[in-house]
């Protein structure tokens, strides 16, 4: 039996995120409250919401949430919202006949906080498999600590990774690059992995590859280029070499994201990144940061997806978390 991990434009059956409480994480909460008021109704557009909250917190989550028609609250508690990390990769597995469109599972890889920078938020391991519960679907756990911002899918067989993060030594500091790429393809039906080298400045996940490029479509690969002079552009030009090269071997086309203005909070670089958009049924979810980027960083992704609606959501207060949506979201393919 075969296995193969949709690509995320591919139809959902709903979202998973989780309602966010933790004021060290984010510290204007309220207006991250606000923010996510719009992720779940943006979303909420077009497929289901499955938000995770503890009962405290339902009356922290306003009343238009919690009696959207597209909503279920389901009473869980989480450390932090980051599910794109803590969630299942669900895939689908098939025979491949015509008549066969898979059936869905929920792979569970083990999650560390990543890299054991965060004592607290080992609290969500296990998040995975109860999430699968939660969804009614399967689950296969894998003995490999993974996180899914650090992977990227295009559906037919292509995976998109950073050495930087998967070959760092607080991960699984005995499976060799072999190793790693032979669970990727064992569980989650890669045929080939695309490695690039590193990812940007500010990103506490080593390196998640959900900041610097992403699959538009089984054959297009949008990547983040930056400006000389800028504290990113040596790594995502050697990144833009590399992938130069695999468009070369494997057929496929590039495109270029800006990199949005620096930012910093206390002296301290943010990952802010347009390529940490989340693309829902009908609608992409691109976080803005008030610059003139924004405009031309919309403009580039509707070029790509001229039928979904391409909203532009305040990603400031929540940069502050060191994440935005796309590493806030995970979907049920449908």
């Amino acid at each position: 039996m075969a296995v193969r991990f949709p690509g995320e434009w591919e139809a959902h059956a709903s979202t998973w995120l989780a309602w966010p409480h933790d004021a060290l994480t984010f510290p204007d909460l309220e207006e991250v409250e606000k923010i996510w008021t719009q992720l779940v109704f943006e979303i909420g557009r077009g497929e289901t919401v499955n938000l995770l909250a503890p009962e405290r917190l339902f009356p922290r989550i306003p009343l238009e949430v919690r009696n959207h028609r597209h909503v279920v609250i389901h009473p869980v508690p989480t450390a932090d919202v980051w599910l794109r990390d803590t969630g299942p990769v669900f895939v689908k597995e098939s025979f491949f006949s015509v008549e066969d469109q898979g059936t869905l599972l929920a792979t569970c890889f083990e999650f560390n906080a990543w890299g054991s920078k965060y004592h607290g938020h080992l609290a969500d391991r296990g998040l995975n498999q109860k999430i699968a519960e939660l969804a009614g679907v399967p689950h296969r756990t894998v003995s490999m600590v993974l996180e899914g911002g650090s992977i990227d899918s295009n559906g037919a067989g292509l995976c998109l990774t950073t050495e930087q993060c998967l070959l760092h030594r607080n991960r699984n500091p005995l499976l060799s690059r072999k190793q790693i790429e032979g669970k990727l393809k064992t569980h989650l039906g890669f045929t080939h992995v695309l490695w690039l080298g590193e990812g940007i400045q500010g990103d506490d996940t080593d390196g998640h590859v959900d900041d610097v490029a992403r699959f538009l479509n089984p054959n297009t690969i949008l990547y983040a280029v930056a400006e000389k002079g800028d504290a990113n552009y040596k790594a995502l030009n050697e990144n833009k070499r590399r992938l130069e090269r695999y468009a070369t071997s494997f057929k496929f086309n590039l495109a270029e994201m800006p990199m949005p203005d620096p930012m910093q909070v206390d002296g301290q670089a943010l990952p802010a990144s347009y390529l940490n958009f989340y693309i829902a049924n009908g609608t992409i979810i691109l976080p803005s940061f008030d610059q003139p980027k924004d405009q031309e960083a919309r403009s580039i992704l509707k070029e790509w997806f001229p039928e979904s609606d391409v909203v532009l959501i305040d990603g400031r207060s929540v940069v502050q978390g060191l994440g935005t949506f796309h590493c806030a979201t995970q979907q049920q393919p449908a």
